[in-house]
């Protein structure tokens, strides 16, 4: 059992890969944010400004592969870790020089942008931190700094940037402070601030975990006070994020149950679902379904509500719309406009209906034989017929599409020889498209 512990201990255990003292020096080195780092920052914060504002995944991705974001959150990490209080001084201050540019970039840029998105998706998912940004901002702060601490340098410290994603929300707090939105800011500020205080704890524990030398004595007592400050900035830090996580998961569930009770209740005889909301800004959640045609009965009513609570939506919390053409102009335009998309739909079904049965004609069509037109061929070719009958049949011993059988009854004054009834038989194979022709002399 010794021997397997010992083996587990030599595959996970990193310590003889890494360069302290150049770990050291490579991340005193990106703390710093004077000349060049600066541009490129600013430059960088406004290629992922205009990624959000046109919702381009891989512009925002490309932005945060340029920006040199990390070096003082990493600093502050290794500061606090090996108790090096004027590193710290210096880190804190290029992040908050860090945090200003970006926001003034970022604001600047929205300020001007003629783009107005109905629904930005990229800016709103960096409006609300969850306890799994704290994951991926720990893990990736992890994978960070073990990577920074090898003596042979890979391309994981990219893959930390685009993962932990700290430009994004510096990008959508420049957002809320141009739009004057003050939930975009304090949202984004906040996910910054996770993200960057968990790479720092990540740091800190493999600083610690490396046992790099401290830069002085340690002070019993100061290192307590660190510990404990650490600790209870990660609880402030953690527990809003774990309510937020908690919200994102009830207002998904909501929708999901809102569309299920929709789904089951969208036709009654004289009417139908022509819209509906599910409200999930304010407690409690609200359902609001909009009903044209005649009005709801009682009992369809109940059947509604009954629905909402077998998916655990209170009665309370449905609101019912009906004969809203009563209502302001606005209303009307809405209604008319949901009524004109629903019967464009049904006329899209009729047309599909349509269609396949124009293809099943068509393929009825292809199996039917024009008899006359066969006898006369017949009989040029073999005089003396008197008549012919075709039928077509399917060979079900043969896999789909491949049993066309031709069945022909023909009466010739002077029977043909079984030659020629060999040779008429090849010919109405090619003739008719048959997979095989049966024929039978009278």
């Amino acid at each position: 059992m010794s021997t397997f512990f010992s083996q587990i201990k030599s595959v996970v255990n990193f310590s003889d890969h890494v360069d302290i003292p150049g770990t050291i020096e490579n991340i005193k080195k990106g703390i710093d944010f004077k000349g060049p780092n600066v541009w490129i920052l600013a430059f960088a914060i406004i290629v992922a400004s205009v990624g959000l504002n046109v919702n381009s995944i891989p512009v925002i991705i490309g932005a945060m592969l340029i920006s040199p974001l990390m070096g003082p959150i990493i600093g502050t990490g290794l500061s606090v870790g090996i108790n090096d209080s004027e590193l710290l001084k210096r880190s804190l201050k290029n992040l908050a020089i860090m945090v200003a540019i970006s926001l003034i970039a970022s604001s600047a840029f929205f300020a001007i942008s003629p783009l107005t998105l109905e629904e930005p998706t990229e800016l709103l998912a960096r409006t609300k931190p969850t306890i799994y940004d704290v994951f991926i901002a720990f893990f990736g702060g992890l994978a960070g700094i073990v990577e920074g601490s090898r003596k042979e340098k890979g391309t994981v410290i990219a893959g930390v940037a685009i993962a932990t994603a700290l430009m994004p929300p510096l990008c959508t707090a420049g957002f809320g402070i141009a739009s004057l939105n003050f939930k975009f800011f304090i949202g984004a500020i906040y996910l910054f601030f996770i993200n960057s205080f968990f790479i720092s704890l990540a740091t800190f524990v493999v600083v610690r975990y490396l046992k790099f030398p401290f830069v002085k004595l340690t002070d019993p007592v100061k290192q307590k006070k660190v510990r404990r400050s650490v600790t209870i900035f990660a609880i402030i830090m953690i527990v809003p994020s774990i309510y937020t996580a908690v919200m994102v998961v009830r207002e998904s569930r909501f929708s999901l149950n809102a569309s299920a009770v929709v789904a089951e209740n969208r036709n009654f005889s004289d009417k139908y679902i022509i819209g509906h909301t599910a409200n999930v800004n304010s407690e409690p959640f609200k359902l609001e379904i909009t009903y044209a045609g005649t009005p709801l009965t009682e009992a369809e009513r109940e059947i509604i509500f009954k629905s909402a609570e077998r998916h655990k939506i209170k009665k309370e919390n449905i609101i019912l719309k009906q004969s809203i053409f009563g209502k302001a102009e606005s209303d009307k335009g809405e209604t008319l406009k949901a009524l004109f998309d629903r019967t464009e739909e049904n006329i899209e079904r009729k047309n599909r209906e349509i269609d396949s049965l124009k293809s099943e004609i068509d393929a009825v069509k292809g199996t039917q034989i024009d008899s006359k037109q066969l006898e006369a061929e017949i009989n040029i070719n073999y005089p003396g017929l008197e008549y012919a009958t075709f039928a077509s049949a399917t060979d079900s011993t043969k896999e789909a599409g491949k049993g066309k059988i031709i069945i022909i009854v023909a009466k010739w004054k002077k029977p043909i020889s079984a030659s020629q009834k060999e040779k008429l038989r090849q010919w109405a194979i090619v003739r008719l498209n048959a997979d095989n022709v049966k024929i039978y002399q009278d």
